[in-house]
């Protein structure tokens, strides 16, 4: 790719390395095809190695639309520059699962305040919103090692509230946050497993499924030992 690309420079290298059958692929796993050229996740992480750094040409590549795109700018944005309405700009215009796990991976973690805004979204009406909010905890519930576990402990009634939400992503992106919540520590997956047998009882499909799938986890044989030996 030669020199450190510009925004023109990307947009055409996006648009002209793209594949159609790629597109398809993740059309099946509930990747959004719309403006998806279906280039590949680590060829786009190649860009922004290259690119590294640059908060302002983020912002202008996330406005083209193009979803590959959108999957590079939070690459290469500092999190520490971000304004609250860029943050809600960005987390509003979500479309997809695949950009969804991609800010809460990186970026919006290291947004100010992303507990915050992750107990906030996970109450808003939009899907893709209210994903991000659970997806964005269960990021943080591994990456955040240094947290007390009453930061965790917080949105047990959030994600008891949110379990009977039916839409596909979100009952997702719940089990994800109860799963991840619950395999901290001990402690924590003894109260997740309590939470989940609760949310079992709901008159709910996505809640028995979603209590089914986490007690599958924290209850398996791997999980325990592995915390059993952690302090």
């Amino acid at each position: 790719m030669g020199d450190r690309m510009d925004y023109d420079e990307i947009i055409e290298f996006i648009m002209s390395s793209g594949d159609p059958k790629n597109v398809e692929g993740m059309a099946r796993y509930g990747i959004n095809p719309h403006n998806n050229y279906g280039v590949s996740i680590t060829k786009i992480r190649e860009i922004a190695k290259e690119v590294g750094k640059d908060h302002k040409l983020a912002v202008r590549l996330w406005d083209s639309g193009i979803h590959d795109v959108r999957l590079l700018a939070p690459l290469i944005a500092d999190p520490e520059k971000a304004t609250p309405p860029m943050i809600e700009k960005w987390v509003s215009q979500i479309d997809s699962w695949d950009i969804c796990d991609n800010l809460c991976g990186g970026f919006f973690q290291g947004i100010d305040d992303p507990y915050g805004h992750a107990e906030k979204w996970c109450q808003r009406e939009e899907e893709f919103v209210k994903r991000a909010g659970f997806v964005l905890v269960a990021r943080l519930a591994v990456k955040d090692k240094k947290a007390e576990d009453a930061r965790f402990e917080y949105y047990f009634p959030l994600i008891y509230s949110e379990a009977v939400d039916e839409r596909n992503m979100v009952k997702k992106g719940v089990n994800w946050t109860l799963r991840q919540i619950g395999k901290r520590n001990m402690a924590l997956n003894k109260k997740a497993v309590k939470m989940a047998l609760k949310i079992e009882k709901l008159d709910s499909k996505s809640a028995r499924w979603i209590a089914k799938d986490a007690l599958r986890e924290l209850r398996s044989d791997k999980v325990r030992e592995r915390l059993a030996r952690t302090k």
